[in-house]
């Protein structure tokens, strides 16, 4: 497999850590090379979280250029709009929550509030393919991780990786009355 490109980008607090790890250990179940780094800012306040995953041959950095990401997921309307202009190479795919976390700037009154309308219009506008996940119905926000998971398997985004390599990775990383409940999200979203 050649090298795929992942840019995972939030903020504090939305479960970006477990999201990134079931990724990378679904990629290494799937028997790929696979290699990773977290930027946590100021996560404990809310602030940007960014991790990056690349996999495939002949992978030995994982830092990532410029507008080289295949796939980008946005835990947040802000930030996904963010990492479409920083990191989506043309022809990738952004996998988004339609939540907003409002930024401070936002809150003051000195930016506008980003929506999935913008979103289209910049995908559309870099050539990029937006899915848009829906999590407005969901009980518990700290799992909306899940959801953005389970689409991923659904759609098998990233190549040589099976809902089954992603349901090991949760075994992994999960136990008990955790694992059952992220499972249940996971689930819904994957089938």
């Amino acid at each position: 497999m050649k090298a795929y490109n992942i840019h995972i980008t939030g903020v504090g607090g939305q479960g970006i850590g477990l999201l990134s790890q079931a990724l990378l250990r679904g990629i290494d179940h799937a028997g790929i090379t696979a290699i990773a780094v977290d930027t946590h800012g100021l996560a404990q306040r809310g602030g940007v979280v960014v991790s990056r995953i690349r996999c495939g041959q002949k992978i030995h950095s994982p830092l990532i250029l410029q507008h080289s990401a295949d796939l980008v997921l946005g835990m947040e309307v802000h930030e996904a709009l963010r990492g479409l202009g920083l990191a989506l190479k043309p022809g990738g795919t952004l996998v988004y929550l339609d939540v907003s976390w409002q930024p401070l700037l936002v809150r003051l009154g000195l930016n506008s509030e980003i929506g999935a309308k913008d979103i289209e219009i910049a995908c559309k506008t870099a050539g990029a393919k937006a899915i848009k996940v829906d999590t407005q119905s969901m009980e518990d926000s700290r799992m909306q991780n899940m959801a953005l998971l389970g689409t991923i398997a659904k759609k098998k985004l990233i190549p040589g990786v099976s809902k089954e390599n992603f349901d090991a990775a949760l075994e992994d990383l999960l136990t008990g009355d955790m694992l059952k409940k992220n499972r249940a999200i996971y689930d819904a979203y994957a089938s």
